[in-house]
């Protein structure tokens, strides 16, 4: 008899059939004497839309708002028909005695694999396949500690109650506000809380009023110190300073107080997704989107990381022994990790084991897999490189520095300094030792030393991605694994715009936090929400109730669109006519540039706004020409020069001949015009030689 294994993706069943023996390639699975491995492509099902569910709901109108259908059910998703099926027939073979999920370790990869599962009708023994790394000893030991599937029934009640609130919520608000206010304006259990932080950071900016403040500053043997206030910008006029610093110069300081203390500083705990996700965006700028993506190939292709999405930055006390395994995989990549293998792979920092705070997977590691980086993309080396530091920290001694406070009194005003030695640098290497730079002494009197520095108070920052990320994670908004997906799907909305400042929220974007239900744009119901989702994949928690109450706030958000007298301005509808029926011309986003579309639904019309850039060069510049197109037809143009050039269709581009083909003729055609060396020469040549 044989396991029936599914795995998430063709590249994981792959991986899986290598340790396994499944030696047996099929178009649509892998097979062994043991095993049959197929897989999900992601979600081949999901949830059934109104339509597939009401008659009534084909038609987006308020007066089926709001939709809450008793049992919603599954359909597949399109182009998933054909590995569905393949499924489905291995499921059913005779030879078959049960199955294991072996899609990802998580809440949506539990909710990929039962979905299939009920989809097929399968009715035999189903067991859990459990793994934090891809690695063959990984998937080894994981196939000897197969747990039921029923021990993980919790995490997919969760699952499914997170699919089940965001159509609730998502598909109802987003209806009734596109319905109210004839526009399409997308609404989510989380996207709209995660807009709403965008826009209190502008609010903040837009608030923010520019104020010049002086300070006074004291100097003594090359250190500078403020005069301490409890308002830092009290001083707006410089001659209000000046008195303040001919008063001080009246008299002489004395050193009234000195303050030493060692601070010894533990290396910071290795990465969670989020945080990863942070710091890539604010030292390379990459997108969380691309974040993720290139620690799952890590995970997935290079198998050198462990599982990515995880919400932890702590391991489970077992994996202590497998902390030298790990160091020995990169004994390569800097010269302290041979003095950490050779001193025992002694982790320094024992806070990381705590078995309570590990979840559903451990903090983001090396695993014990040596890396090729001749294999590895630049930007997945930068990654590669954050998490094998901040994991190579937790064997670095502590940073230990002795910090010194002066405090200087001139009569009533005070001024402090502050200097540190570093006396063991520990994991921060890279930071130089620092030596005390002046010998302050109790009592002793400082000649006045004055400056007066004008200052300008600094707006807030916009929001980066690395900083939504960080408010996302406070509120609890999403998941580490969805919060680069809700991002994502904020910018493809026209909600939410990048641009080389920070994230930005866009005209429609505004106008949608002012039409929506004010409880729907504060985080608070969507954090209570996802603490409840976290409760039921404990077994703390009931989903049926989770779901009873999101219904209840669906039907009283539906009515508080129903009933709200707010206006709505589409500012993507331009002043430009269409030149088919007269009617405005709306401005989009698309994948391929911005384009202008009739707001007449009858009309089909359509234009880009801008000309498309093609890699035709002009022939007076050699820079890439534009297409545009004209009343005969589409032509390049220069919009360096003006050069004109007519485009060919494809026919003659297929007759003219190729740069590269001109090369060839051209080499082709000297190398027969080049004299041919006569024998007799060639004999004469050779004898030379021997010569």
């Amino acid at each position: 008899m044989k396991q029936l294994i599914l795995a998430e993706k063709p590249s994981v069943a792959r991986d899986l059939s290598k340790v396994l023996n499944a030696n047996q390639k099929h178009k649509n699975y892998f097979e062994g004497p043991n095993v049959i491995i197929t897989w999900a492509l992601g979600h081949l099902l999901g949830l059934k839309m109104p339509e597939d569910l009401n008659r009534e709901w084909q038609t987006w109108q308020m007066e089926t708002l709001p939709m809450i259908p008793k049992k919603i059910g599954i359909k597949p998703l399109p182009k998933t028909g054909g590995q569905l099926k393949t499924i489905s027939q291995l499921a059913k073979r005779s030879d078959v005695s049960e199955a294991v999920i072996a899609t990802d370790a998580g809440r949506e990869g539990e909710l990929v694999a039962r979905w299939i599962l009920e989809w097929v009708r399968f009715n035999k023994p189903v067991k859990r396949l459990w793994i934090s790394s891809q690695t063959n000893k990984a998937i080894k030991d994981g196939f000897k500690k197969l747990r039921p599937a029923k021990e993980y029934d919790d995490l997919y009640q969760s699952a499914l109650a997170r699919a089940k609130a965001d159509w609730l919520v998502g598909l109802n608000v987003t209806r009734a506000m596109t319905v109210k206010y004839q526009d399409n304006l997308s609404a989510g259990r989380v996207q709209t809380p995660t807009l709403a932080l965008v826009r209190q950071q502008e609010k903040k900016i837009d608030q923010f009023r520019p104020q010049n403040y002086f300070e006074i500053r004291l100097e003594v043997n090359g250190q500078k110190a403020k005069r301490q206030q409890k308002n830092p910008y009290a001083i707006k006029e410089r001659d209000e300073a000046e008195k303040i610093v001919h008063t001080l110069s009246q008299q002489k300081g004395t050193v009234t107080k000195i303050q030493e203390k060692e601070k010894i500083e533990p290396a910071p705990l290795p990465y969670d997704l989020t945080e990863i996700q942070r710091e890539a965006n604010a030292r390379y700028q990459f997108s969380a989107k691309k974040t993720l993506s290139l620690v799952q190939s890590l995970y997935e292709v290079h198998k050198i990381v462990t599982y990515p999405r995880t919400d932890s930055k702590y391991l489970t006390s077992d994996m202590k022994a497998t902390m030298k395994e790990r160091l020995q995989a990169i004994s390569d990549f800097a010269p302290e990790v041979k003095q950490y293998i050779k001193g025992g792979a002694v982790v320094k920092q024992q806070k990381v084991f705590q078995d309570s705070k590990v979840t559903d997977h451990h903090a983001l590691i090396p695993t014990e897999q040596r890396p090729r980086y001749e294999k590895l993309t630049g930007d997945e080396q930068k990654i590669y490189n954050l998490i094998v530091e901040r994991f190579l920290g937790l064997f670095a001694e502590p940073h230990k520095e002795r910090q010194q406070k002066v405090t200087v009194t001139f009569g009533e005003d005070t001024f402090t300094f502050s200097q540190h030695e570093v006396l063991v640098a520990g994991w921060k290497q890279k930071e130089a030792a620092t030596q005390t730079a002046v010998d302050w002494q109790e009592g002793q009197k400082i000649v006045p030393s004055f400056s007066i520095e004008r200052a300008l108070t600094t707006p807030p920052k916009p929001l980066s991605e690395g900083t939504l990320l960080a408010q996302m994670e406070k509120f609890s908004l999403g998941t580490p694994a969805t919060r680069a997906e809700i991002i994502e799907k904020l910018i493809k909305s026209e909600l939410m715009e990048r641009t080389p400042h920070g994230l930005q929220v866009s005209p429609k974007g505004k106008q949608l936090l002012e039409l929506v239900n004010p409880a729907l744009a504060t985080p608070e119901l969507t954090e209570k929400w996802e603490k409840q989702l976290e409760q039921i994949a404990r077994g703390k928690y009931s989903s049926q109730k989770f779901l009873s109450e999101i219904e209840k706030d669906t039907k009283q958000l539906v009515n508080e669109v129903k009933q709200s007298e707010k206006k709505y301005q589409d500012f993507s509808i331009t002043q430009k006519k269409c030149p088919e029926c007269g009617s405005p011309l709306r401005e989009k986003n698309t994948r391929d540039g911005k384009i202008y579309v009739c707001t007449n639904p009858e009309c089909n019309y359509r234009r880009r706004k801008d000309p498309k850039v093609s890699n035709h060069r002009c022939p007076q510049c050699h820079r890439k020409m534009e297409i545009i197109d004209g009343k005969n037809g589409s032509y390049f143009r220069c919009k360096y020069d003006g050069t004109t050039e007519k485009m060919l269709d494809k026919k003659e581009r297929s007759k003219k001949m190729s740069k590269q083909e001109e090369r060839r003729l051209l080499k082709k055609v000297n190398q027969e015009a080049e004299e041919q060396e006569s024998p007799l020469a060639a004999a004469l040549k050779a004898a030379m030689k021997k010569e």
